[in-house]
Parts: C-alpha cells; structure tokens; sequence
C-alpha cells in the first residue's frame, strides 16, 4: 500500500525514513514517498497520478488549504479547521488531525502549575493544534505574528516587552522559523526578559536543538522540540490508516 507526506518543501521531514523504518521493522509491505506540491492545486493530479493512496500526511504550508479538497473531516479536524493526516477509504477522503493528539501527550508530562498563560508564535495551521489544546486543558493564551491585523489575542512581536514577557511563561514556536537548513534564524522574542520559570517549546525538531531553543536554555528555562509530537502525530495517524489496512487483509 503506498503512504506519502504532502508540502511544499519536504527535505527538512523525517517522515519518510519514520514510516519505512517501521514498514521494514514489522514486515509490512508498504511504501512511504515524499510528493511535494508547488501550489495545493497539484493535489488533484496527485492523487489522480496515485489512485492506490491509502493515506497522506500533510505538512506546511497546507494544512489548512487542504481542507476545500477533501470529502469530509473528523471532529477535531473541523473544530480546529487544520488537517495534518487524510485517510482514502471507498473513494472519499476524510481529513484528521493527529497533531493534537501528538502536541497534546508530549506537552502534557512537563507542565507545572504557573504554565497557566502561553503565547503561541505563528498563526498557520500548525498553530490551530496548538490552540485547540491549550483550550481543552484550560490554559490561556495569545498569538503572536508578524502581520497581527485585526485579530483579537494577538500581539505583534513589537509588543512583546518585559511585563508580557513575565506574564507568559509558556512559550510554543509553530513557526518555521529555525528549521533546517535556516539553523542561524529564531522567532524575534526579547529572550534577554526569559527566566528559569519560562517554558519553550519548539515543534521544529530538525536541528535537535534550534536557536530558539538554545536561547531559552542560556536563560535557565525548560525547552523541548517536537520529535515526540511528531512520532506520537505518525502513530496516531498509522492507527488511521491501519483501519483501511485491516478492512482490506
């Protein structure tokens, strides 16, 4: 059965070597192929190309502009209006996103009682996984963007001085800001106001550690980047897809 992950530039992704360790490891004969798309338009000679797709993941910058292409969404997927997994079954395609399950269960174990506040850098789709999280486990935040608008909680990074610094110990980047191979980037954060009550979190995991992350850690605070959202995302979504697997035994 053939699996694939779906982006603009996918060179940075470990998918592929993720899901072809695991085919191999449990003797599985299926294929995992990186297709990337210039524009989210080419999705529909994609899979017109691949009629044996079983399941795609999705990664940026179209996790959201998948959504108008797709049969059909589970719950969470349409709550958070984001879609990082699609599963082909009878013909029609259904959008999920397990990076909610993923985010959710790797930040879940280190939060403390102060990490009641969190600013979360960036407002693409990876950033709807986040938010939809911090909402069902009662911690409050603001975006933060380049281009703020007229979006109600959000700061500009301008805005983001001494006192707000303090009033927001949790930190999630969700930006591709730092990603290989742009190593020598970080998200424009006053770091010198950062303090050991601080919590960064990066869902970059290519390098290990950015230079957001190493930033916060000169500063005393707690960091983690996103390898375990992203394999506990990649299990999620192959317990999706082994549904069609197991139908088809």
């Amino acid at each position: 059965m053939l699996f694939g992950l779906i982006g603009k530039t996918l060179t940075h992704s470990f998918s592929k070597q993720y899901f072809s360790d695991k085919f191999e490891r449990e003797g599985l004969d299926h294929t995992y192929e990186l297709f990337p798309l210039e524009k989210i338009e080419d999705y529909l000679r994609l899979i017109k190309q691949h009629a044996n797709l079983s399941g795609l993941n999705v990664t940026i910058p179209y996790k959201e502009s998948i959504i108008p292409f797709l049969d059909s969404l589970s719950p969470e997927a349409e709550k958070a209006n984001a879609v990082n997994t699609i599963l082909f079954r009878d013909g029609k395609s259904t959008g999920y996103n397990t990076d909610i399950y993923g985010f959710r269960n790797s930040i879940k174990p280190f939060l403390e009682p102060h990490h009641q506040r969190a600013l979360i850098l960036g407002t693409g789709g990876a950033s709807k996984a986040v938010s939809y999280v911090f909402d069902d486990l009662g911690i409050d935040y603001y975006f933060v963007s380049r281009n703020k608008g007229n979006r109600l909680k959000c700061f500009s990074y301008d805005e983001l001085n001494a006192y707000v610094m303090k009033s927001f110990p949790l930190i999630v980047n969700t930006t591709p800001v730092g990603m290989y191979p742009d190593v020598h980037s970080s998200p424009p954060v006053p770091y010198e106001h950062l303090t050991t009550s601080h919590f960064l979190y990066d869902l970059v995991y290519n390098p290990a550690e950015t230079l957001f992350l190493k930033n916060g850690r000169s500063k005393g605070a707690r960091t983690m980047n996103g390898l375990d959202m992203l394999k506990l995302q990649a299990e999620r979504a192959w317990q999706l897809w082994n549904e069609k697997v197991k139908d088809e035994k």
